[in-house]
């Protein structure tokens, strides 16, 4: 029995190894085989996840898509029913608005209606009685009948008295021109101008004539003697002491010529009348010199400060500094015109009363605001 088992252990470890030198024998063709499977296999496992991953992507692409109708729809339906609520809402504002306004218009309507009557009432009851109203607009009427009358009768009397003066005044320059054109009538030996022997009746100028008569010497008035210039005149206005004064001499009496000649007074006024000069005989020959002067002291008068301004050397140094007024005091120094510009300090007052007004108040002034009325009420 144990050569049996020895034999058989024997030849199973024959059979193992001719199978382990079959598989030794064959281990470089199975090393290819599997290079080139897994080549292989490589090469369509990136087809198929390139395929699987398309699918995958569709996939979750249509479920997305399915996923955002849902959501739409979903959304659609909660934004109508809002929108509607939303609708309703200002349907129902709009609706109380309008009833709100068609009560109040009914209001005004009625409250305007009841003003109406009541104005009315009020107006023909105190306000504008038609038979009072008739009465004082006859009455009206008849005063403005009067005073219009009254005014045409004035009128015409001023227009009768207008033309009267100026009818009077006109005879009177006639008779003054007639007086003064005397030498004018017509004589036996010769016939005037008013008298040509050619017309068949004479002038009226010269009956006027005939019945003027001629102007006679004029004597000087005060205001041309004003004017001449006398040599009493001159010594009026001057000392007592220095000129002894005498009084002047009356007038030489001339007989005037008979013509239409004007006064000696005023011929003589009009030929030694006062020299004008030129513009270039009257001003100065220095006159630009003497203008530039007065230009300077205007200028000194207008600057302030009429020292030179010296800021690289030490001039300005040596002088002293003056204070002003307000700061130089011996006793507190004065804020005016540094803190306030009226003074404050009540201490500093004469008295508490106010200062008495010397001319009396204006009338109008004290009546201001006590003629008018107030609120319907005349003062």
């Amino acid at each position: 029995m144990e050569t049996n088992s020895n034999n058989f252990g024997e030849l199973q470890e024959l059979k193992d190894m001719a199978t382990l030198a079959k598989l030794l024998a064959r281990a470089p063709f199975l090393e290819s085989q599997y290079y080139f499977r897994n080549r292989a296999v490589d090469s369509f496992r990136k087809f198929e996840n390139d395929a699987a991953v398309m699918i995958q992507s569709w996939f979750r692409g249509c479920q997305v898509r399915a996923y955002m109708r849902h959501l739409n729809r979903v959304v659609t339906i909660i934004q109508k029913w809002w929108r509607s609520y939303l609708g309703r809402k200002f349907y129902q504002l709009i609706v109380e608005a309008a009833y709100y306004t068609m009560k109040m218009n009914l209001y005004n309507e009625m409250a305007v209606r009841i003003q109406r009557r009541w104005r009315g009432f009020r107006i023909r009851k105190y306000c504008f009685n038609y038979y009072y109203l008739k009465e004082y607009l006859r009455a009206v009427s008849e005063t403005n009948d009067a005073i219009r009358e009254a005014l045409e009768e004035f009128a015409e009397m001023k227009e009768r008295e207008e033309r009267k003066v100026l009818l009077e005044r006109e005879e009177k320059q006639k008779d003054y021109q007639a007086r003064k054109m005397h030498y004018l009538l017509s004589t036996k030996q010769i016939s005037g101008v008013y008298n040509s022997p050619f017309r068949e009746h004479p002038d009226p100028w010269e009956l006027r004539l005939q019945k003027a008569k001629p102007l006679g010497h004029q004597k000087c008035t005060a205001e041309k003697g004003k004017t001449s210039c006398s040599p009493s005149d001159w010594l009026a206005c001057t000392s007592a002491h220095s000129f002894p004064q005498s009084e002047s001499l009356p007038p030489i009496s001339r007989k005037r010529c008979q013509g239409p000649f004007r006064d000696i007074n005023e011929v003589l006024e009009q030929r030694y009348k006062p020299l004008e000069p030129t513009l270039r005989v009257a001003e100065p020959i220095n006159h630009l010199r003497l203008a530039r002067e007065a230009f300077k002291q205007e200028e000194r008068m207008r600057n302030v400060q009429d020292k030179m301004f010296l800021p690289f050397s030490s001039y300005h140094k040596k002088e002293k500094y003056i204070p002003m007024i307000h700061s130089s005091s011996a006793y507190n120094s004065d804020s005016y015109g540094q803190k306030h510009f009226r003074s404050q300090d009540s201490k500093k007052w004469i008295s508490d009363k106010d200062f008495q007004t010397v001319l009396p108040s204006f009338e109008l002034f004290s009546k201001y605001g006590k003629l008018y009325s107030k609120a319907g009420e005349i003062v």
